[in-house]
């Protein structure tokens, strides 16, 4: 079953075209990686799928629902959730009220209701505490979640960057770049995590470079460059593919050598 159905989609900066008539989709419960040379548009992808930018042209459905024109904050309550390439956490909150700005979107109460403690508040409240602690724990941080945010290490950060997305209990992750800047335990650890979300049912689209966590890891991937599709398919054909080796040739993430 389609999950997720990117149409036609472009994007113009001036007279720039970050993206041009981009097609493709995401099926239920499958990890898809989205790789491409650096400046190929997979973040501006992402900007639009989660509607930080307006696409020049095109659509996007989330489920059979055009996602078209509604902000980021009506996708995330239909079931999308977002990492960054550049971490983005509330440094001077705690670990655990980080997670807990994720559960924003379960609350039924309205502002007066909230600040009155009526039983209902409290217990959703509670509820929330608890399901924010289910998903620390299941990034290994339940131990931390007193901690500043800013005091964890950074392979630390990342994984709460996913708890917090997990707390909207999305239908679809998108990932940015979730191994940059981890060593190869960690991106080893990662992959476990992602597998373990996808085994939750929660779909996973990746944006990365590490092309051992993409091939080892990925069901199928679709690779743009210069703003284009210029392949689709299993990590196997795409590997062999000359259209994507000769993208990657020549650049640092060289495809052909198994570079991020």
């Amino acid at each position: 079953m389609t999950l997720l159905s990117v149409n036609a989609l472009s994007k113009n900066f001036g007279g720039v075209k970050a993206l041009h008539e981009v097609n493709f989709e995401v099926q239920n419960g499958e990890i898809l990686a989205l790789i491409g040379p650096n400046g190929a548009g997979k973040t501006t992808c992402f900007n639009l799928i989660n509607g930080l930018l307006p696409p020049t042209s095109g659509s996007i459905s989330l489920q059979g629902q055009n996602l078209t024109g509604l902000p980021p904050y009506r996708r995330a309550a239909l079931g999308l959730a977002r990492t960054f390439q550049n971490i983005q956490l509330f440094g001077g909150m705690s670990v655990l009220g980080n997670v807990l700005t994720g559960r924003h979107l379960g609350q039924k109460a309205g502002v007066l209701t909230a600040l009155l403690p009526l039983p209902g508040v409290r217990r959703a409240e509670a509820q929330n505490r608890q399901r924010a602690l289910e998903m620390l724990d299941f990034v290994d941080l339940a131990d931390k979640a007193g901690w500043p945010a800013e005091t964890l290490a950074y392979g630390e950060q990342r994984r709460l960057e996913i708890a917090r997305a997990l707390a909207q209990e999305p239908k679809l992750l998108l990932l940015d770049e979730p191994a940059a800047g981890l060593n190869p335990r960690e991106t080893e650890d990662l992959m476990g995590l992602l597998v373990r979300l996808r085994d939750m049912g929660i779909t996973l689209l990746v944006i990365e470079h590490d092309m051992t966590l993409v091939m080892g890891l990925c069901q199928r991937i679709v690779v743009l460059d210069q703003g284009q599709v210029i392949a689709e398919g299993l990590p196997r054909d795409i590997r062999r593919d000359p259209r994507v080796i000769e993208a990657y040739l020549g650049r640092e993430e060289s495809l052909v050598e198994g570079g991020g």
